[in-house]
């Protein structure tokens, strides 16, 4: 060979992925803002001819994820941006940061509105509810939990850490509204207690949004400490690589997951025969093959060592 071998250019297909992932994320988040509009316009009114707590807290938790859902918006634009001079690794891990913040601020809003909360208890009112009163909740409790069945497949499906909280948000949104229709359903039931149940609503809501940050920060700071990820997606990276000919073995392996983007340092053992220039191009083989199988991954670095069947 008297000239160096043209590189391998990623596939089309992998670039119109990755769009379609922003899309397909974006969509997502927008839906859910307009479902959330909704249900507190519901829990709102609910709130000013009821003055239920419950509904009142329920509202808050509701109206926050809908900032979050705002912001989660622009930290996912800002996050697909590609790398330039100064951000050689590209944007992504602005995903997990807004999560992890969002995820602190839940936990610190929960627990102020818990204090307010468990401080109404000790100087109670009496209240009685209309029979309507815990059907807001209820439909809201259903609506959520579809929601967040949504939103767990689209994070799965693209790889996003921050739509994974907001995720999770819907579902204890939907626990919370469980738990305000468990309250105003018993002091239906219990009308002399009606105000005891509605509080007592409230504060294990304020409860579910602390519980909420906790988990959205526990998952969004894993990924800021590139925890390893799971064996089956190292095994469909180790896949890719050994299907190219010439690649013997595989060895070490590392991924550094940066919201949606995903960065691969792999080591790949060929043939201690092989030329330089041969093994260069089993090298970038590997590369596309594994941006092929994973359009998520936006860079692969392979190292070449020479393959010993003793060694192994």
């Amino acid at each position: 060979m008297d000239k160096f071998h043209d590189p391998i250019i990623p596939a089309e297909h992998i670039h119109i992925s990755r769009k379609s992932r922003y899309k397909a994320v974006t969509k997502a988040c927008y839906k859910g803002i307009m479902i959330r509009s909704i249900i507190i316009a519901a829990q709102l009114l609910g709130y000013i001819f009821t003055h239920s707590q419950a509904l009142y807290l329920d509202s808050i938790s509701t109206s926050l994820d809908i900032c979050f859902s705002i912001f989660l918006v622009l930290s996912i634009k800002y996050a697909s941006r590609p790398p330039d001079e100064n951000h050689p690794f590209g944007h992504g891990r602005f995903e997990p940061i807004a999560g992890l913040q969002l995820g602190v601020i839940l936990i610190a809003l929960g627990a102020i509105l818990g204090v307010q909360q468990f401080k109404n208890t000790l100087e109670l009112k009496e209240q009685i509810f209309p029979f309507y009163t815990f059907i807001i909740p209820l439909c809201a409790a259903l609506l959520m939990e579809a929601c967040y069945r949504y939103f767990k497949y689209v994070a799965g499906k693209s790889h996003s850490s921050a739509l994974l909280s907001d995720a999770y948000t819907f579902r204890t949104d939907a626990i919370s509204s469980v738990i305000a229709t468990a309250a105003l359903g018993t002091g239906l039931l219990l009308p002399n207690y009606a105000a005891l149940f509605d509080h007592l609503g409230a504060l294990s809501i304020a409860t579910m949004m602390i519980i909420s940050g906790l988990k959205s920060s526990h998952e969004n700071l894993h990924q800021l400490l590139d925890k390893k990820p799971s064996r089956s997606y190292l095994s469909k990276i180790e896949e890719a690589a050994l299907r190219i000919k010439g690649v013997l073995a595989t060895e070490k392996l590392r991924v550094q997951r940066y919201g949606p983007d995903a960065h691969v340092d792999i080591d790949i053992e060929v043939d201690p025969k092989s030329t330089v220039m041969h093994a260069h191009r089993i090298a970038q083989q590997v590369r596309a093959s594994i941006q092929e199988d994973m359009p998520e991954v936006q860079d692969v670095m392979v190292h070449v060592e020479p393959y010993f069947e003793a060694d192994h």
